[in-house]
Formats: structure tokens, sequence, C-alpha cells
């Protein structure tokens, strides 16, 4: 009785709790919520200050009293109460009740989040937990490989197998996916924040200029590139302290020396997308070779990273459409079939 009740005064959620940005699946609306994975909070009381794009232009800012933090790290949870009040936050944000009606406001909603495939059990429940306590009335645990492959079109019920690599903030997420289950998976915690710590880096010992992480994250959107396309050398201006006098100081960069700075981070997935392919049984390989290796996550982005992977592992590679929503996109079409949910969940937890 109550599981109908709270049908009517709660929307369906697919969740994409990433490192870098949550988004969030509304079961017949789409994509509502796209915001950073940050929380703002007064530093004794724990009040919440801010969330999401409010919150991540506090990071490097805040007075003594506040501190702006990223409640995730690595795929993981690194502070459960912040997440729990992010999620929170999300869900009352897309229950907004409609007017002169007679139903409280009381959002049960069922959600659907993704979670990277090398998680612990121990991190499992910690996502369950945090999602309960938001204010779900059942929350199913979907691996990101798996959700981004769904996301992405792939048919991972039927016999070909299928090759995804989801490059997202914390973690790159790399399966084979073949009758409904994942067949060889790797999850390794190099992605899209340690591109932008190799930026830093990069300029730190070449420049003697130290940068904020946010910067190398613009930067990088901007004018980062994995292999050469084109005769185009982009070049933007960074902003930062010079180390050796302490004062402010711009210098102008390159394409060609960003993408010397990510190297380093993007031959190591390449390296991890070679191990998962010498670990696929070889009656799948001919499947993989045929429909080639899918990007998703928004590391897919990076100018010139499909055609470095191509070149380097010698298979057709091709990131799908919209990459940065292709694991949400999996969860929310989960939540409209049950039965390929029940199939493809990890865990699951009603309250």
């Amino acid at each position: 009785m109550f599981d109908f009740f709270f049908r009517l005064v709660s929307h369906d959620l697919g969740i994409d709790l990433g490192t870098s940005n949550t988004l969030v699946w509304v079961r017949g609306k789409g994509i509502l919520i796209r915001e950073p994975s940050v929380v703002a909070r007064q530093r004794k009381t724990k009040h919440i200050v801010a969330i999401g794009k409010e919150a991540k232009h506090m990071l490097g800012k805040t007075p003594g009293t506040i501190e702006a933090l990223r409640p995730l790290k690595d795929g993981v949870i690194a502070d459960f109460d912040a997440t729990a009040a992010m999620l929170g936050h999300y869900i009352r944000l897309v229950h907004t009740q409609p007017k002169n009606t007679l139903l409280p406001n009381i959002p049960r909603p069922k959600v659907v989040v993704g979670i990277p495939s090398g998680v612990t059990e121990v991190e499992r429940r910690a996502v369950q937990e945090a999602a309960i306590m938001a204010g779900a009335r059942e929350a199913y645990l979907i691996e990101e490989p798996m959700a981004a492959a769904i996301g992405a079109g792939l048919d991972i019920s039927g016999t070909k197998g299928h090759f995804i690599s989801d490059i997202g903030g914390g973690t790159t997420e790399i399966a084979v996916v073949n009758l409904g289950g994942i067949v060889v998976n790797r999850s390794i915690r190099k992605a899209g924040d340690e591109m932008d710590e190799a930026i830093v880096n990069f300029i730190r010992l070449k420049y003697s200029l130290l940068i904020g992480d946010q910067t190398a994250e613009e930067v990088k959107i901007a004018i980062g590139s994995a292999y050469p396309v084109g005769k185009d050398d982009r070049q933007t201006v960074m902003r930062g302290r010079d180390i050796e006098t302490g004062l402010p100081r711009s210098i102008r960069v390159n394409e060609t020396e960003i993408r010397e700075s990510l190297s380093p981070v993007i031959h190591e997935i390449i390296e991890a997308i070679g191990e998962t392919i010498e670990e696929t049984p070889p009656e799948l390989i001919g499947d993989i070779l045929e429909n080639g290796i899918v990007l998703a996550g928004g590391g897919s982005l990076i100018k010139g990273i499909d055609k470095l992977i191509a070149s380097e592992v010698k298979m057709p590679v091709w990131v799908t459409e919209d990459p940065q929503t292709a694991v949400v996109r999996g969860c929310g079409k989960l939540l409209d079939d049950e039965k390929l949910l029940h199939k493809v969940k990890v865990a699951a937890r009603k309250v």
C-alpha cells in the first residue's frame, strides 16, 4: 500500500554519482540536473551553505569558517554526510509538487545509481546508505560500464560482445559486455582528475607557475588533446602565482604542451584497455573488431583520444553521442525496463 502511495507522489530517478559531476535523470522527463559534485558547508556546524555550481565557485576561495569539498573521490564516497546531503538536495529539487493537490510532498523515489565496477562491498553499501538517507525508498546499484553501454544504445543482451570504456572524472571503467553481463572488466583510478593534476605539475615544473585544479580543468577543456589533428595549434592564457617571486604571472601555453602533459595519464588508460583486450575470450575478439571500442564519459571528449587509442590497439574506436550523459541515460532506461534492471543490478535495497 505504501509503495503504491509513494509512486503517486515520487518520480523515479537515475543518478550518475560522479566524482566531478552528478547527473539526475527523471523518469518521463529526461535529465533535469547536471551539477558539479561539490558541497560547501560550515566547518563547525556542518550546515550546508551551497551545493553544485555555486559550491564549485567557492573551491579554493573560502574563508576559515567554510569548507568547499568534493564528497566523492576516485568514484567512491569520501565524505558520507556531504554525499547524503547532496543527494537529498537533488531529490527534493526534482519533486516540485503541483499546486492545489491533496497529496503531501513526501518524495520517496526509486533510484538507480551508477557506481564504478571496482568498488568494494563496503563502498557499495555506503552508496546505498547515502541514497536511503537522502530519501529513496529503493536503491539499485548498477556498474558504470554496464550503464554506459545501455546508454550508448548497445545491445547488451545479445550474443554479440561489446567493448566499452567510460573515462570519467575519478575512474576509467573498461568492460566487455555480453549476454546481459560483464565478461571482463577493469577499473583504474586514472581519469579526468589525474589529467588536471598532470597539467598542474607540468606547468609548475616547466614555468615555475602555481595554478589551481579549476584552471587546469579549464585549459584541458579548451585546448587539451591526445593526438595531433589538423595543423592548428590552439593556445590559451594561464594565470597563476610565480613560485620564485610569489607574485601573479600570466603565461601563454599551446596545445602541444598540454598534450605532452596529458600523455602519461592517457597512456595508462590505453595500457589498461590493452590488458583488458588480452583477457577477453578469443570468441569475443571478432565481435569487438566488428563493433569497435565505444568511448563514453567526459574524458572521451579530449580531442583525438579516439584516434590515439585506435592507433595503439589496432581496433576501430568511436565516441558515443553525448558521452558525458551515457551512464545516466543508461540508468534512466533501466527505470523503464524492470526485467533488465533486475538482471544487471549488482545490489539492491528497499526501505
